[in-house]
């Protein structure tokens, strides 16, 4: 009895409904996780609250302050200064398309500036993100929060 052999060749195709399970489990892993994440403001804070903010001596300072009226105030000089004003704002457009006229003012001249904020005790937490977003409109890269001690 002579054997008969199974002269077919292999088939080279690619396999590709492992990829497709996988694909399908990675979509359905982000459609769940993507409403979990949180949507903010980048802020670069110090690593120790009780630790003074770093100041750049060669750079202008823009100390934006929020009232307890919700409106702005702001000053440029070359260190924090929280007693004068300078310029103010009754709404968040008016102090972002100001601050955005300043900082851009500076980078011709080729000056830093660095940005702190701070904001009357009783103030909400959104007026204080507003503000802060409306700073990152006006391309402002790093903003100092400013707080006193008890």
């Amino acid at each position: 009895m002579a054997r008969i052999r199974n002269r077919r060749k292999p088939v080279a195709e690619m396999n590709v409904v492992p990829y497709i399970d996988v694909m399908l489990v990675l979509l359905v892993i982000f459609m769940v996780t993507a409403p979990m994440l949180n949507q903010g403001v980048k802020v670069d804070l110090p690593k120790v609250s009780s630790e003074a903010l770093p100041q750049d001596n060669d750079a202008q300072v823009l100390t934006i302050s929020i009232k307890a009226d919700k409106t702005y105030y702001w000053n440029m000089g070359s260190e924090v200064d929280v007693d004068t004003e300078q310029e103010r704002a009754s709404t968040l457009p008016q102090m972002t398309q100001a601050v955005s006229a300043i900082i851009a003012e500076n980078r011709r001249q080729g000056k830093k500036v660095q940005v702190f904020v701070r904001g009357d005790k009783s103030v909400d937490y959104g007026t204080v993100m507003a503000a802060m977003g409306g700073l990152q409109q006006a391309d402002v890269g790093n903003v100092g929060l400013i707080t006193e001690a008890p």
